[in-house]
């Protein structure tokens, strides 16, 4: 069997609970001779600030660069709203993006055909739907300086963040979901609000001469971000890669989420540069949903996006598809099995725990062959 380092990084809220359920999913992977894997655990965000004064040690920064991946569970909380600003939990998980040079971020949204009816929208509009959005995430407004807030006395003050990206950033991230289109529906849609940011008009600029130059077999549509947004509820099974900056990347994202009938359904990978000898890429994977303090300790947070950022692992850190595959197929079993956690909750469904829905998955994988 293959071994891999995994760091575990929990975090704050519904965090080790829902990662407690990938430690399962691991050692199955473990007894069934998929892969071995060696577990490292380390603090982030709230649960870091409180043992070390911030939001993550250099201690647990050095873990995670000699990972083969990093699983990341969630961070932030009511309690940590008046930290400083640079020791905020999620500035943690900006760092691990940062340091680690995960630029491209990869977050499909899938609606389960047993979860069709959870959505927001009618089935037949999300019924079958699977886009990956692909968000770059080490660049742009998040990260552009100047990035402060001025007093201009008087009681005034201003607040500055700054847009930036340059060619090579647009580029790489371009490859990416060109790539990606290339093994699904084979179609791109660039989105930029070129009509009112310069940052935007290089975007258009850039994607339109990469697909030229590198990709005319996929197709390529351009929308302003805007105008995408209304799309995606209007009707989402038009797109399949949609590829974006930093900032619109996370709205958009999440707006996918609940039209697969909610955020706690959503995995995400954050993969860096190809290491040009070896091949491997710096990695990280995390639920999208947030840490759900008003939930956390209570048994009713969904697994299903932690497991799911599992198997991205599996799939694109260490080619284990089939294993990915099987995981991907136990959750759908589970969910056409009729059982359901607070949030994915439909009438004549049989409400589960946590811990529930990770052992029924276990089971389906189990049972699997």
């Amino acid at each position: 069997m293959a071994s891999y380092n995994l760091l575990l990084l929990p975090g704050d809220g519904i965090g080790p609970e829902v990662m407690a359920e990938v430690e399962k999913v691991a050692a199955w992977c473990q007894t069934t001779g998929i892969a071995t894997f060696e577990i490292e655990r380390g603090l982030v965000g709230g649960a870091a600030y409180e043992a070390h004064g911030q939001s993550i040690s250099e201690a647990d920064m050095a873990l995670a660069h000699a990972a083969d991946a990093v699983i990341f569970g969630a961070v932030g909380g009511p309690q940590w709203d008046s930290v400083p600003y640079e020791v905020r939990p999620e500035a943690g998980l900006l760092r691990l993006r940062k340091d680690l040079a995960l630029f491209a971020n990869l977050r499909p949204a899938i609606c389960y055909p047993a979860l069709a009816d959870a959505s927001s929208l009618k089935r037949d509009i999300v019924e079958g739907l699977d886009i990956m959005i692909v968000r770059e995430l080490t660049g742009g407004v998040y990260f552009g300086e100047p990035k402060q807030i001025i007093d201009l006395g008087n009681g005034q003050k201003r607040g500055i963040d700054t847009q930036v990206y340059d060619t090579y950033e647009i580029e790489r991230i371009g490859r990416v979901a060109f790539e990606l289109a290339r093994k699904r529906g084979n179609k791109v849609t660039s989105s930029e609000k070129r009509n009112v940011m310069r940052s935007g008009v290089l975007w258009n600029e850039v994607m339109t001469a990469l697909h030229k130059r590198e990709y005319p077999d996929v197709k390529l549509e351009h929308m302003l971000a805007d105008a995408l947004g209304m799309q995606l509820v209007r009707w989402p099974k038009q797109f399949d890669v949609i590829v974006t900056d930093n900032l619109f990347g996370d709205m958009l994202s999440d707006v996918a989420s609940m039209l697969t009938g909610s955020l706690g359904m959503l995995p995400s990978a954050s993969l860096g540069e190809a290491d040009s000898k070896t091949g491997k890429r710096k990695a990280l994977y995390e639920p999208v949903h947030g840490s759900a303090p008003d939930i956390a300790g209570k048994g009713m947070a969904n697994p299903i996006a932690m497991i799911g950022s599992f198997s991205m692992a599996l799939r694109y850190s260490f080619g284990l598809v089939e294993a990915a595959d099987r995981i991907e197929t136990a959750i759908s079993d589970v969910l056409n099995a009729g059982l359901r956690t607070p949030d994915i909750k439909t009438e004549g469904a049989t409400m589960v725990s946590t811990v529930e829905m990770g052992e029924a998955i276990l089971k389906a994988l189990e049972a699997s062959k």
